[in-house]
């Protein structure tokens, strides 16, 4: 990333890049500090989909799957107050005919942000809550449509949107993502840079952020300049950038 530089006033046009996947279970834990972010003065978010299962790494459900992930979702669970569903617990993980595919929600994401400004963070917000609370299939096209009309888009627009932003459009904006996080030198999803509009940025290290939303509000409204030091560290927070290992 650009050099980091301290500033003694406030700069317009702040970025929060939300490096993440819909399918990662320590995306859903900063669920609440994505939310507080965008009510920052001052602060855009941006989400940028890194594609954790897609292609050779989409996933089945399996009972090793689910006694793999329970403990790490108690641990989100404990730290952060996010709630697991039974449909989840009980229902999803153990539908062995599940698969996991990032592409499809992605694209949703995608989808949804080119027919309103901000929808596509209130779409990774419902989809994460569809998965872990509701138990649903969100890599099926039925489930993130009847998503998209809950978020209050229209039916044939998201057709039409998600038509064309599958495939080819979503690989692409992966690729991006993917090599976001490379320069950002981030180790997995969640990765969260903090860009000014002179072109300095900082990685921050979202884990002792966990679980406090306001604390977080405040001190990103601090951050916004000068901005925090670069973290050259690594939280356990994270999800792989191929897999959910936590």
């Amino acid at each position: 990333m650009a050099a980091v530089n301290n500033h003694d006033t406030p700069s317009a046009g702040a970025t929060l890049h939300y490096i993440f996947d819909p399918m990662c279970g320590w995306c859903y834990a900063v669920a609440p500090l994505v939310d507080a972010a965008r009510s920052v003065p001052g602060l855009k978010v941006e989400f940028h989909g890194g594609g954790m299962m897609t292609g050779a790494n989409r996933r089945a459900i399996t009972p090793q799957w689910r006694d793999y992930v329970l403990p790490h979702d108690r641990r989100i669970a404990e730290l952060t107050g996010q709630p697991f569903g039974e449909a989840y617990l009980e229902g999803l993980l153990r539908d062995t005919g599940a698969v996991m595919d990032s592409e499809p929600p992605t694209a949703a994401i995608l989808a949804a942000e080119a027919l309103r400004a901000g929808g596509g963070l209130d779409m990774i917000h419902r989809l994460q809550r569809a998965h872990y609370v509701e138990g649903r299939r969100i890599a099926d096209v039925d489930v993130l449509t009847a998503r998209a009309a809950e978020l209050g888009l229209d039916g044939e627009a998201f057709a039409s949107a998600f038509a064309r932003l599958s495939g080819a459009a979503t690989a692409r904006h992966v690729a991006e993502s993917r090599q976001l996080l490379q320069r950002a030198g981030g180790q997995g999803f969640p990765t969260f840079v903090l860009a000014q509009a002179d072109g300095t940025a900082s990685r921050i290290d979202i884990g002792p952020w966990l679980g406090r939303a306001e604390e977080w509000k405040t001190q990103l409204s601090g951050w916004v300049a000068p901005l925090p030091a670069a973290s050259t560290g690594s939280t356990s927070a994270m999800c792989g950038p191929d897999s959910c290992a936590i």
